[in-house]
């Protein structure tokens, strides 16, 4: 699979081992920066291009960082197609792509350390959406949310 990263000042701190953890489970990585930990940058930027890249087809599924990944998580599911999630367990980040059909996974480099990320990045990537029909039906509920604001 093809992933995308991107990350703050707040989640830069993490993001080697997130990268690294990507290569070695033999994923083509992206990434879309930041590239410096000392200057303040806005994560929406850094969301946009992520979940842009899964939108055309680019990346497969993309993991973003921030300081607590709520932000991250917040902006990432307001746009179409993107099923973030904000994982800071084992069973999130695998259960999420499983069930939820996940394609991106926040989390925040102030609250898990590098070895919880490397973690939670091995059992994103290795995760397998389940097509069961009520999974299926759930998340089909989710696009009527998205789309029409209603089911």
């Amino acid at each position: 699979m093809r992933i995308a990263v991107g990350c703050d000042h707040g989640g830069f701190s993490l993001k080697f081992t997130v990268l690294n953890s990507i290569s070695s489970s033999e994923h083509e990585v992206i990434d879309f920066g930041t590239d410096n930990g000392e200057e303040s940058v806005d994560f929406p930027d850094f969301v946009f291009k992520v979940c842009d890249a899964i939108q055309r087809g680019v990346a497969d599924r993309g993991i973003i960082i921030c300081g607590s990944g709520v932000g991250a998580s917040i902006a990432a599911n307001k746009m179409k197609g993107i099923n973030a999630g904000l994982c800071h367990d084992h069973y999130s980040a695998h259960q999420g792509v499983e069930h939820d059909h996940m394609n991106v996974l926040c989390m925040g480099a102030r609250v898990i350390g590098p070895a919880i990320a490397e973690e939670l990045t091995k059992a994103f990537l290795s995760a397998i959406e389940n097509h069961d029909e009520r999974f299926d039906r759930r998340m089909g509920k989710v696009r009527k949310l998205e789309e029409f604001g209603h089911l």
